[in-house]
């Protein structure tokens, strides 16, 4: 089941209370596809770097099942990077510097190969980026899901509920679904969201969980408590990839199915912030994800 997913490919520097790193590997798309290679090896990877990004990286990527035919390299360009840092709580975070580098003239071309892709994930870029890709598809996707923020709700309200309108599930965090749709009830607020397209909704809620709606459900999934918070960078997209590669596994896109979905993605969540940049997400065992997948299970399990 092909999967798409469109975001960057990126440089971090970080510094957090457990140290400091700098120029490590970073950016959505990268993580995201990670995440997804675990469920699913079909996976379309759309973004743009320079020439200074590692080969030995990109080769990572392509042995996890990763195409990266859509990946393009600008001669003498510079690779997109972000430095932050994060305040004691592991939750908050300054950033520092931005430097979009070639991300600036991203303007994605879907290889042929890449139209017919059955399960889309747009990360957090412009609306326009989103809507664009959109429409280069052939066919009509089984499953599109959206990331945004409210950097893009404040400065581009009117693409984003364009872009909006084009995807199935939306996701953001609670702040920002507070934001989108002016309700601080995050349930008044999924029912304005619903009105603006998506059939479905999840709100992010870091360190307390997530939360997933269509019009007549919820389902909460708690964050699995850890003992070490190394560096959370990345958590959200590990999330995302996570979550859409096992709906691409399955092939199940009904509320249920999204519910173990979810859980899915949360582990794959808790694994990346354990370590620096992609250090653990990338090097997994399917016993580390089935054991992780338990301690979810037994966290929520009870009797009345």
């Amino acid at each position: 089941m092909s999967l798409l997913t469109v975001g960057t490919v990126a440089f971090d520097s970080l510094e957090t209370p457990h140290g400091n790193v700098d120029m490590v590997v970073g950016g959505s798309s990268q993580y995201s596809s990670y995440a997804a290679s675990y469920f699913t090896k079909d996976i379309n990877l759309v973004s743009i770097i320079g020439d200074d990004f590692p080969q030995s990286e990109l080769d990572d990527l392509s042995n996890k099942g990763v195409s990266l035919e859509g990946l393009k390299t600008v001669a003498g360009g510079k690779s997109f990077f972000w430095a932050g840092r994060y305040l004691e709580n592991m939750i908050d975070r300054v950033t520092l510097t931005t430097d979009l580098n070639v991300l600036g003239e991203f303007d994605p071309i879907l290889p042929d190969s890449y139209k017919n892709s059955e399960y889309i994930l747009l990360g957090n870029l412009t609306p326009d980026i989103q809507i664009s890709v959109m429409k280069q598809l052939s066919s009509k996707p089984k499953l599109v899901v959206l990331d945004t923020m409210n950097f893009w709700i404040d400065s581009a309200y009117d693409k984003l509920l364009e872009a909006i309108k084009l995807c199935d599930v939306l996701t953001i965090n609670d702040e920002e679904a507070r934001m989108l749709s002016g309700e601080h009830s995050l349930v008044k607020a999924a029912a304005k969201i619903f009105e603006m397209g998506p059939q479905y909704l999840i709100i992010k809620k870091g360190e307390h969980g997530s939360l997933l709606f269509d019009r007549n459900n919820v389902f909460f999934a708690p964050a699995l408590p850890l003992e070490n918070v190394i560096d959370p960078t990345g958590a959200g997209d590990c999330f995302a990839g996570g979550f859409l590669g096992y709906i691409a596994m399955t092939g199940d896109t009904s509320f249920e199915n999204m519910k173990r979905a979810i859980i899915h993605g949360s582990v794959m969540a808790s694994f990346v912030v354990e370590d620096f940049s992609n250090y653990r997400i990338k090097s997994l065992t399917k016993e580390e994800i089935n054991s992780r997948v338990e301690r979810f299970v037994n966290l929520t399990k009870f009797s009345l």
